[in-house]
Formats: structure tokens, sequence, C-alpha cells
């Protein structure tokens, strides 16, 4: 079938953007440097004036009123932190979680790329009142980190990344315990009395076998998100929780979800040869749809279904809002200051040192083992892409600090650290491949032989 001139030219590319693992972190960038020239353009009290009008939800003793970047940060990163508890708990069922053997390093790993930059933040902010944001170098962006290795291709090995991405995972579920535990206000305990009623009602029905997504849907937001957003307890940790009620479960298994395939399409087949009516055909072919939800895990479908919607739109979105900082020449004087350099040094320095000397540790005291075809080098590469802490920064940032230079001062930290990170992982990663690429294998007398010698020849012109 022919593909109009509105698939080739805008649909196709569009497809192949979101599919992309490069395309968060690009649309990120975008997001913030977008955000970075509203903050210092002429509209710039017309955008901070934006994001500070404030919505109401709600009637009479039930209201609840926040400005417009409270909404973003605590109920659309909510969907952000509910796929993320989905990852979490798909890695922890099934993934690379699942067993000590294949979780004991990135775990290792991810808990020293956490404790050293909160050190390192410590000792330039201790005695301040600034060192509430101790919590800011602890996070790894792990859109921006993974899209950089894969912009690096088949350079590096696919169990790096796999490795990279079992450190973020293991970073976040950090980022929200230190969010439940350090940056909560005070308590409602009739309120979390009453979020603990719906999260057992979710973990019942989990039990009970119910599948149905709309159902977890209305007992997680309208239930245990709204309770504890109205407790004290960030609203983020509601949705970590919902996640981890979602059934991973399926209805049908793989060989009888084959047989009703198999079954569907000799029906198919036998309506169309016996010339049964358009509507017919189409009735049993429908059939496949709730075939293929009923061999699907409930978790997965909701993973796969949020991702665009968190992607393409939540995170740019709360990039776009949290990003617009205000530089000017007091602002470039002002990097040289506790709250800066702890982030700037946490990030890349702290993240480096933990993630590289841990691992170090792990696999010298033979507790551990690297990846199958991953090298040293690779691990270093990836210490300083671990020290992207761009999103996961920001928001830990609006949490710690009510202070706005001291968010600023943070903010300009976060960007500073995550750009020249980038960039030392990338070319540093990029030159190193280069260099394994052009060696050639060491060879015998025995095996040294015409096409050796050709091959070796070619590899050394290329090179030159």
């Amino acid at each position: 079938m022919k593909k109009t001139n509105l698939e080739i030219y805008l649909l196709l590319p569009l497809k192949n953007f979101i599919e992309k693992q490069t395309s968060v972190g690009l649309l990120l960038i975008f997001s913030a440097i977008l955000a970075v020239l509203f903050a210092n353009s002429p509209w710039s009290h017309q955008y901070h004036e934006f994001w500070n009008q404030h919505i109401h939800i709600g009637f009479e003793d039930f209201l609840i009123e926040k400005s417009l970047l409270h909404w973003i940060n605590d109920g659309l990163m909510s969907i952000f932190f509910f796929m993320v508890g989905l990852e979490l708990k798909r890695e922890i069922m099934h993934g690379h979680l699942a067993s000590v053997k294949g979780a004991v390093l990135p775990i290792a790993a991810a808990a020293g790329g956490m404790i050293v930059p909160a050190a390192i933040y410590f000792i330039f902010n201790s005695g301040t009142d600034s060192l509430s944001g101790w919590g800011i170098p602890m996070a790894t962006d792990i859109a921006f980190a993974l899209g950089i290795l894969y912009l690096l291709g088949d350079r590096v090995p696919l169990p790096l990344k796999v490795f990279l991405t079992a450190i973020a995972i293991v970073d976040d579920m950090g980022a929200v315990l230190v969010i439940a535990f350090f940056y909560t206000a005070e308590l409602s305990t009739e309120n979390l009395l009453i979020a603990g009623f719906f999260l057992m009602i979710l973990l019942t029905a989990n039990q009970m076998g119910i599948r149905n997504v709309w159902f977890y849907a209305l007992m997680g937001i309208g239930g245990l998100w709204m309770a504890i957003l109205l407790s004290g307890v960030h609203a983020t940790i509601a949705a970590v929780l919902a996640a981890f009620t979602i059934p991973t479960t399926k209805k049908i298994d793989t060989p009888v979800f084959l047989r009703k395939v198999k079954w569907l399409s000799n029906e198919v087949k036998r309506k169309s040869k016996a010339k049964a009516t358009e509507e017919d055909i189409v009735k049993s072919i429908e059939k496949f749809t709730s075939l293929a939800i009923d061999a699907t895990p409930p978790l997965q479908r909701l993973e796969h279904a949020l991702y665009p919607l968190v992607s393409f739109v939540v995170l740019p979105l709360f990039a776009f809002a949290n990003a617009g900082v205000r530089i000017d020449v007091s602002s470039i004087n002002a990097v040289l200051n506790p709250v800066t350099i702890g982030v700037v040094l946490g990030l890349i320095l702290g993240k480096f040192l933990g993630i590289v000397l841990i691992t170090r540790l792990m696999v010298s005291t033979k507790l551990s083992v690297l990846p199958t075809g991953v090298k040293w080098n690779h691990i270093y590469g990836l210490g300083f892409l671990g020290a992207i802490g761009f999103t996961m920064s920001l928001f830990i940032t609006e949490l710690a600090f009510d202070n706005e230079l001291y968010a600023s001062q943070a903010k300009v930290g976060i960007f500073l650290a995550s750009i020249i990170a980038g960039f030392i992982g990338f070319f540093y990663l990029k030159k190193t491949t280069d260099q394994e690429k052009f060696v050639p294998k060491k060879t015998t007398k025995k095996s040294l032989n015409f096409k050796n010698l050709n091959f070796i020849s070619k590899q050394l012109y290329h090179r030159n």
C-alpha cells in the first residue's frame, strides 16, 4: 500500500524520533535551553508569573490550592515516579535485580555513587543553612546518560548499557527514599492512616487477581495519592507505592496464547474463504487485541503506555518549568559559592569516585565480576555519565531550598556538572573504543599468514 505524503514527511519521522533512545535527552536539553532563554529575555517576568499562578482543585474543606509549578512537580512528576516504580518492580521481579548475583554490583555501585557525592556537598556546606541541599548531587538522570550511550551505538557493549540502566534504577530508588525520609513536611497522622487504608485495598486487589488498570488508577489517584499529598509526605512517594501494587502476572500463559492465536488465525481464514461479511471478519480480528491484553502483565502494559507521555510531555514540561535560571554578571561571579561548588564537585568527582571505586572494590574482593564484555575503560566512562543529574537533581532542589538564591546556585551547578560530565563521558568512551577497534589481536607464528597480514595492513591504512 502506497504511503501518503503525510505519512512520509510527518508521521514516519515523528515515529522514528519517539522510538529513538536519544530523543528524550535531546528534548530535555531543548526544554532546558528554552527555559533559560525565557528567564533571560524581556519576557522573564511573565515566564515566572505564569508558573506562580495558583490553581484550586476540590471544594470547601477538601480544597487544595497550589501554584502551577507545584502541580507540575507534585502532580505531573508523580506520573514519572509511577513509571519509575513500575521499572523498579519489573527489575526486582524479573529483571537484572531479580538475582543476588546480578543485583549486587549495580546496587553497590549506585550506593557509592550516592554516598560520596552527598559527603562532598556536606564538606563544602557544613555549618551553613544551605546544608539541606546534600541530596541534590546524589541523583543520576537515566534519560540523559542512556541517551549519550546510545549515541555511541555499537562502540559500547550492550551489557554496559544494561549495567548503567541497573545503576540508574537503584539510584532512583535511593532518591525516592531520600525524598520520603528527609524532604517531607509536617505529617498528618489522620491522612497517613487513610493512605494506608487505600494501600491495603490495592494490595488486596492484587492478591485477589484483579487486573483492571482503571480500578488501580481510581484507588491509586483518588485514594492513595490524594491522602499522601494531604499528609505532608511528598506525593511522588504515593506514585511509587501505587506502582508496586500493579500485578505482574498474566491472565493466560504463552503456550495458551499461541494456541488461541493459531485457532483465531484459522477462524479468520475460514471466514475469508467462505466470503463472510467484512464486519464478521473484523470482529474475529479484534479478538487478537483482547488476547494480547490477556497475555501481557498489567505492569508491562502500563509501562509501555506511559513511556511516550512521561518522556515527551511530563519531563520536558518539568524541565521548562524548573530550569529557568537568570544568567548575568552576578550569577557568573556567584559560581564560586559553597552550593554551586558542592553540587558540581559532588556530581562530577563524587559520582565518578563513588561508582568506580566501589566497583573496583567489589571486583577485587571477588564479591562480584564485571558484566561480560565490559572493561575498566567502560566503567570509567560510565562513572562520568552517572554524574549527569539533570531531572532528579532539579526535582530535589525544589524540595531542598525555600531560599531562591540557593535554588538558583544549585541549578547553575547542576547545569555545569551535567554538561561537563556528559562531554567527558562521551568523548572518553569514544576515544577508548576507537583505540580498541584498531588494535589487532596478537598472533602466533603459526597463525601469521597472508590473510592476517592483509587484514592488519588494511586496519593500519584506515587508521592513518
